[in-house]
């Protein structure tokens, strides 16, 4: 008989311990792997790139595909000898929520691992200063609508919700989103529990510029975009922003970093919902530059284009206006953090022409390290809710980072 202190079982122990978590550590490489290629990739060559043997790397893809994590492909014809690899893709059956709530729109999406939109509602509206149960209680029955149209077939594996304010994800607390009015708000405890199915998770809480700089770090989940350093603007009525290093979100100690909507640009300018004055986004938030253009803020940013376009003088004061003012809040934190890119989303990135050349001229004259590395400015990929599809995103990521509780299978590497 042996007992528990015996020190052959400890050993036994260990080594069991130790090998659950180098399969589950190499079964994540392997997702990561597959998900992370351009293009489909073959067992071989997921064993070449992960210094795996052959039939490790074959055993481990085999769990991930039997889960649906990874999906085969027809395999490609061949002119040599041997068989034609079988090519590996992420699977199309995987998907998550993400949800957003913006000043102007209510939106629910749910995107694939593949990084596919496979459904989606994006509901237009004036949010600011919205009572926060009943717009909670539209944008779960929204959400509903979404999930009840998926495609059969397709597994769930979680859900976000991208907030424009100062957000807790530790306890999923909105603190404060001066343009909504909303504060010290739970909003899981005023949407269904039920939203999600079983097995997928709680739905996770999240500043929408953080989330939505995702989208720009990650071409779909799991592979790099062409941008890895960079600060992240998301114009709306407001300013969010991001500072994103190596491809991921700097969040702080407290996960708050990045309000750069709320920098002080004037302390003498107008005053701002969140209680300060001259913020950024007195000057750059869409209701800010269409008010100082003269224009309806039902105008849209091709109409702001058009005005420019026609010669609104107007119009382009607005424009050099709110340029100038983000190229004093931008050189700031350029400064700081010594980043290389600027990615302007939004209604930012809908005007990125416009703006770019007194905010480049900003950025020149006060960048101090411009004249060896000047700043690039990038407009970021043209998407409605950007905030939805980062935070289905991160949800996928997670999954592709520790892939073992979604396995169907429990064979050992």
């Amino acid at each position: 008989m042996v007992s528990l202190t015996d020190p052959r079982r400890a050993a036994e122990t260990t080594s069991g311990a130790r090998q659950s978590s180098l399969r589950a550590s190499n079964l994540s490489l392997v997702a990561r792997t597959v998900c992370a290629s351009p293009e489909p990739i073959s067992r071989a060559s997921v064993a070449k790139r992960t210094s795996m043997t052959r039939s490790t790397a074959s055993r481990l893809a085999d769990d991930l595909v039997a889960a649906g994590l990874l999906d085969e492909l027809e395999r490609a014809g061949t002119t040599g000898p041997g068989r034609p690899a079988t090519p590996l893709v992420a699977g199309s059956g995987v998907a998550a929520l993400g949800l957003q709530v913006n000043a102007g729109f209510l939106a629910a999406r749910v995107v694939s691992l593949r990084g596919d939109v496979i459904g989606e509602h994006i509901e237009v509206d004036d949010l600011v200063g919205s009572p926060p149960v009943p717009t909670l209680e539209r944008l779960a029955a929204i959400a509903r609508d979404v999930l009840d149209g998926m495609p059969s077939g397709v597994r769930l594996v979680g859900g976000g919700l991208a907030l424009p304010g100062v957000v807790s994800a530790d306890t999923g607390t909105l603190l404060l989103a001066p343009n909504l009015g909303w504060a010290d708000l739970r909003p899981v405890e005023h949407l269904p529990g039920d939203l999600l199915p079983e097995g997928a998770g709680v739905l996770r809480v999240g500043n929408e510029a953080d989330l939505a700089a995702r989208t720009v770090a990650e071409q779909t989940p799991g592979r790099p975009g062409p941008v890895r350093d960079f600060v992240y603007l998301s114009g709306e009525i407001g300013v969010g922003g991001a500072v994103v290093l190596g491809g991921e979100v700097m969040t702080g100690q407290h996960g708050w970093a990045g309000e750069i909507g709320h920098v002080t640009v004037d302390p003498d300018g107008p005053a701002c919902p969140c209680g300060s004055t001259g913020c950024l986004e007195r000057y750059a938030g869409r209701h800010a530059i269409l008010d100082a253009a003269g224009m309806d803020r039902d105008s849209t940013a091709a109409d702001l284009v058009s005005a420019v376009a026609s010669g609104d003088a107007g119009a382009a004061k607005a424009l050099d206006r709110a340029a100038r003012a983000l190229g004093i809040a931008v050189a700031g934190v350029l400064n700081v953090l010594d980043i290389p890119a600027v990615v302007l989303g939004g209604h930012l990135g809908q005007i990125a022409d416009l703006l770019r050349p007194e905010l480049e001229r900003q950025l020149r004259t006060r960048v101090l390290s411009a004249r060896w590395a000047e700043p690039t400015i990038v407009p970021a990929p043209v998407d409605p809710a950007p905030g939805a599809t980062g935070a289905a995103m991160h949800e996928l990521s997670s999954v592709i980072g520790t892939p073992v509780p979604w396995l169907t299978t429990t064979s050992a590497s």
